[in-house]
């Protein structure tokens, strides 16, 4: 399968920095759009005021996940790439099956590392609440974490999909570019019409702000893709989506 970049950039080096600035592409174009008060899931007064660290330490925070992320993927998928000598990339039936495979381990992890570190009051005290410091959420902090719940969750996380689920490294691009995107969407506080990933994904932008809520702090752990852990461990918490009388929508938990 030939790709855009081939004779120009490594498949190893595309996986490791187009995650990246895809990152700050999608969220860019999010910051950048203007107010559309009438699809936010809070108020931009809410934003203001709810919100516990200011933009610029946010965008800091972002960047230091980043640069581990870039080291331990360029790191994995040269090791691998090497590893297995000349590579053949498998029929495209394949690869959409690896990648729903790595979708799966993904969430998987993320699910049980994520509900751990709500239910540690060490862990959620001193590393997983400075994610929640953004009470409403927005896409450039997608990625706002503790140094070592972005290496836990995010990175080896994503490795371990990768290796389980044996794709190759030109692969990894399509997938971990994917994976980005969705996060970034899950965490836009904005319901557009028409949102391709709120067609066809229960686990969205209102289903991950529900666990933002301080109602919803021990429900909808899932992410970024499924919200099967949260239905069979009993985590899951229904919501109903209502119109604000001042704009915009609200993710109501069902039953409180």
């Amino acid at each position: 399968m030939m790709v855009f970049w081939e004779g120009y950039v490594s498949d190893e080096l595309m996986g490791t920095f187009a995650p990246i600035v895809l990152y700050w592409v999608y969220a860019g174009f999010y910051h950048l759009l203007p107010p559309l008060d009438r699809y936010r899931l809070h108020t931009r007064r809410d934003e203001e005021d709810k919100n516990l660290v200011p933009f610029a330490t946010v965008v800091k925070g972002v960047l230091l996940q980043q640069i581990v992320q870039a080291i331990v993927a360029l790191l994995l998928l040269t090791t691998t790439t090497n590893a297995y000598g000349v590579i053949v990339q498998p029929s495209i039936p394949k690869q959409v099956l690896q990648i729903l495979i790595a979708m799966f381990v993904m969430d998987t992890w993320q699910y049980f590392v994520h509900r751990y570190m709500h239910q540690n009051k060490f862990l959620y005290r001193h590393i997983h609440s400075q994610h929640h410091r953004l009470v409403v959420p927005y896409a450039i902090g997608a990625l706002y974490n503790h140094p070592l719940e972005g290496l836990l969750l995010d990175t080896v996380g994503g490795a371990i999909s990768f290796l389980v689920s044996g794709m190759t490294a030109r692969t990894a691009v399509v997938f971990f570019c994917f994976a980005v995107v969705k996060t970034v969407d899950d965490h836009c506080g904005l319901w557009l019409p028409g949102n391709i990933f709120h067609l066809f994904f229960q686990n969205n932008t209102a289903y991950h702000d529900i666990h933002h809520q301080l109602q919803g702090l021990k429900y909808n752990y899932s992410q970024p893709f499924f919200s099967i852990w949260d239905k069979l461990l009993g985590t899951y918490m229904p919501f109903n989506l209502v119109k604000r009388p001042g704009g915009g929508f609200e993710a109501r938990l069902a039953k409180e």
